[in-house]
């Protein structure tokens, strides 16, 4: 047995349908196309989403409200939360704490901007840095002693 001797295995190469030549090969007249009709005519493709003349879906719609492409969505932080780190060991209030070490320590899966919120107390002195803060929640962690550092959020 050599190169030479080599053929694909029966069956596997079929002759191409030769369509459109003639009554004799049985694929002339309509060339399997049926008979009549738009889809039968030539350079006629219909997109997927035509409807036949019908008004199209995309169209009949209601289209309202608007995305803002600059909007900055944040991750929430709560106080209940940052104290919860704190007590369980995984956050140590001596060292300041900032978005990277909290993505490092897989408290964020994603890298999105950090919110921190007031829900919760907080009694230990911790030194943060975030992207965004609410009132209540500075107001919670300088009355434990703390501060609250704020970053910019990275423009797009």
């Amino acid at each position: 047995m050599d190169l030479s001797s080599l053929k694909p295995a029966r069956g596997a190469n079929r002759r191409r349908k030769r369509i459109g030549r003639g009554q004799g090969s049985g694929r002339g007249g309509t060339a399997t196309r049926g008979h009549k009709g738009q889809k039968s005519r030539r350079g006629a493709p219909i997109p997927a989403w035509f409807e036949g003349g019908q008004m199209p879906l995309q169209r009949r719609v209601p289209k309202f409200g608007f995305k803002n492409p600059f909007r900055v969505s944040y991750q929430p932080l709560n106080l209940w939360r940052l104290s919860q780190l704190l007590e369980e060991g995984v956050l140590r209030a001596d060292e300041p704490i900032t978005p990277e070490l909290l993505y490092e320590l897989g408290v964020f899966r994603r890298k999105q901007p950090i919110k921190l919120l007031g829900d919760g107390e907080i009694t230990t002195a911790v030194q943060i840095t975030v992207h965004a803060c609410s009132a209540s929640a500075r107001e919670k962690v300088e009355a434990a002693g703390g501060s609250v550092t704020l970053l910019k959020p990275e423009s797009r």
